[in-house]
């Protein structure tokens, strides 16, 4: 039996990706055995979005090429969609893809076995107008399951350079997200997370369809889904309409993703972000109001060029202002090739690394906030794994639908099961909770208890 490897970079989009290619091999008849391990194939999922993702994503080709110098190796993913030429260079790389085309990656492979010379697989993927089915009908290691809904992005923000790797948006056909999900539910998983590379923008690129027809009718379409999450939203995306299918759902749970990048008008100008701070206070007024309890986390780049202590103190006054749950903070990085590497201004490494510190300690301060709301409530957890890799025995860990983490004491049972769980000690990175019920599509079970 053949084997194949696989090594993700990057984003949830790209092990969502990985599993899918996965798939394919899958039912040619191959084996998947440890990246670590000696392998016929080795499939590389890159991540280019900074210049360390290019870095790391060389250092991991070389790694799999030491391993074995007969395998085939095959690199994929956006660091392989933007540098071809670059990662054919590499020594021992034998097929590179980028990011489409994932389908031919098997013929790919027998054609390199008959020919012995290197293909370059990779297209000019501005022209892709059309969205590329994959089909991943469960996963290896999670019980949350991923459900990728569109590709590419066509908001060119000064500092990204996504839209190069993954082309303009494509949205996939809602009888397809409709009927994946459905897969998932039936294969097991309570949770679904939408996710894509602009998730938010799903049906931008379509005449008579958006985001919230499409939650709309997941929710009508799919049968026994408990909770419903979208990975990331863009605040001029969280129209009136998303605002109201939200309100009314049953299965959108309490917690939105929605990255600021800079609570600044002066920066978001410059980083060519498409709304204002009047804005996207507004919506967020409009959101607590119609799920009360709702956790907001985000993400925020310090330090972009030409940013002044008042612009940052702005970002830091508008996050506490608004309480978001949860930030995750990057120090702005030079990311080749996009218009902020080329700008004046640069920002001092330490400048950066002490804002990041201010701002990390504000996160830290609003989540451990934000759970104390919730001291003394029950929620109800979707119990993951086994809390610190195992060694305390009996401890699991998951999340609740407003994304607190929880540790509580159980059995292997309650993995992947909804259960309901006090919070007796709120606290972060997570809370103590205590096991009460096991609730089964709505049938209570109290066997899984201690």
């Amino acid at each position: 039996m053949p084997t194949v490897a696989f090594h993700t970079l990057g984003c949830k989009v790209n092990h969502y990706e990985t599993e899918a290619i996965w798939q394919l091999f899958k039912q040619e008849g191959y084996d998947r055995v440890d990246f670590e391990s000696t392998s016929d194939v080795y499939i590389i999922n890159t991540c280019t979005v900074t210049n360390t993702g290019d870095k790391k994503s060389r250092q991991v080709i070389r790694r799999a090429v030491r391993k074995n110098p007969d395998a085939v190796i095959c690199v994929t993913g956006c660091y392989a969609q933007t540098s071809p030429a670059e990662v054919m260079a590499i020594p021992g790389v034998d097929i590179v893809v980028g990011t489409q085309d994932r389908i031919k990656m098997l013929d790919y492979i027998e054609q390199y076995k008959q020919e012995r010379q290197p293909i370059n697989g990779v297209r000019n993927i501005m022209k892709n107008r059309v969205y590329e089915e994959l089909d991943v009908p469960s996963f290896t290691d999670r019980t949350r399951a991923s459900l990728k809904i569109q590709e590419g992005c066509n908001n060119f923000c000064t500092f990204c350079i996504i839209p190069w790797a993954r082309g303009l948006m494509r949205s996939r056909d809602p009888k397809e997200v409709i009927h994946q999900a459905q897969q998932l539910v039936d294969a097991g998983y309570k949770e679904i997370v939408l996710t894509g590379i602009h998730t938010g923008g799903y049906g931008e690129d379509m005449k008579d369809y958006n985001l919230a027809m499409l939650l709309r009718d997941i929710e009508a379409g799919v049968n026994g889904l408990k909770r419903l999450r979208i990975s990331s939203i863009e605040a001029s995306q969280i129209t009136d309409e998303v605002i109201e299918v939200i309100k009314h759902s049953n299965i959108i749970v309490r917690h939105l993703h929605i990255p600021i990048q800079s609570g600044s008008n002066s920066v978001l100008k410059r980083m060519r972000r498409k709304y204002t701070m009047e804005f996207f206070s507004e919506r967020l007024d409009r959101l607590k109001e119609v799920l009360p309890g709702l956790a907001v986390t985000s993400d925020v780049i310090v330090g972009f060029p030409g940013e002044t202590e008042e612009e940052f103190m702005e970002t830091y006054h508008f996050i506490k202002k608004h309480k978001f749950s949860e930030l995750h903070v990057f120090p702005y990085s030079k990311r080749t090739g996009t218009p902020a590497a080329r700008m004046e201004d640069q920002i001092d490494e330490e400048v950066k690394e002490e804002r990041v510190h201010r701002l990390i300690s504000l996160s830290d301060q609003l989540a451990k906030e934000y759970a104390s709301m919730f001291e003394g409530e029950v929620l109800e957890v979707i119990p993951e794994n086994r809390y610190n890799d195992g060694q305390d025995e009996g401890l699991y860990e998951g999340y609740t639908d407003n994304y607190l983490r929880v540790v509580l004491q159980a059995n292997k049972d309650v993995i992947g099961k909804i259960v309901k769980v006090k919070v007796t000690k709120a606290g972060y990175p997570f809370n103590e909770g205590q096991f009460i019920q096991i609730l089964e599509d709505g049938l209570k079970t109290e066997e899984a208890a201690i």
